[in-house]
């Protein structure tokens, strides 16, 4: 009888199932938090800096708002001119349609990422300041554990 053999796999498998890891990036911005979240709970979260305007949705490249919606992290850039970087996929199809309504570009290159690469002794000056251009940047050690524990295709919510 196989019995206890199947109960183990199961076991297993329910165990792999309940450490799958970081399934979603919860941002508020509000808050200046990003959180991994995995089955709906918050593992870890972090201190952010937004763009320079970060109140309201992101409209059209320059205007420096941190978009919000449901986007994903799509692909990431271990040579940016910040410490590493992951995109996130603004804009949408109706977010472009609207910026072209208006006349606009809705931009693009919106990305989680760490201070600038030559930030050097000046690495101090970014914390608690809104300083990208639409872009949620982290302090390096942060980006670290985002780089390692969040996957390509992870969707992310940016709330106000």
């Amino acid at each position: 009888m196989r019995v206890p053999g199947i109960i183990a796999i199961t076991l297993l498998m329910a165990s792999m199932l309940a450490h799958a890891g970081v399934d979603r990036v919860l941002v508020k911005k509000s808050e200046r938090r990003l959180y991994l979240m995995e089955n709906g709970k918050a593992i870890e979260s972090f201190e952010v800096s937004l763009g320079e305007h970060p109140l309201g949705q992101k409209y059209f490249e320059g205007d420096q708002r941190t978009p919000e919606g449901t986007y994903i992290l799509d692909w990431r850039n271990p040579h940016s001119r910040f410490y590493k970087s992951i995109h996130i996929s603004y804009p949408t199809a109706p977010e472009i349609r609207k910026a072209e309504a208006w006349g606009m570009d809705p931009g693009g290159d919106i990305m989680i990422h760490g201070l600038p690469n030559d930030a050097g002794k000046w690495a101090f000056a970014f914390k608690g300041l809104d300083w990208t251009d639409g872009c949620i940047a982290v302090s390096n050690q942060a980006m670290d554990v985002i780089w390692h524990e969040v996957p390509d295709g992870t969707p992310i919510t940016i709330m106000p």
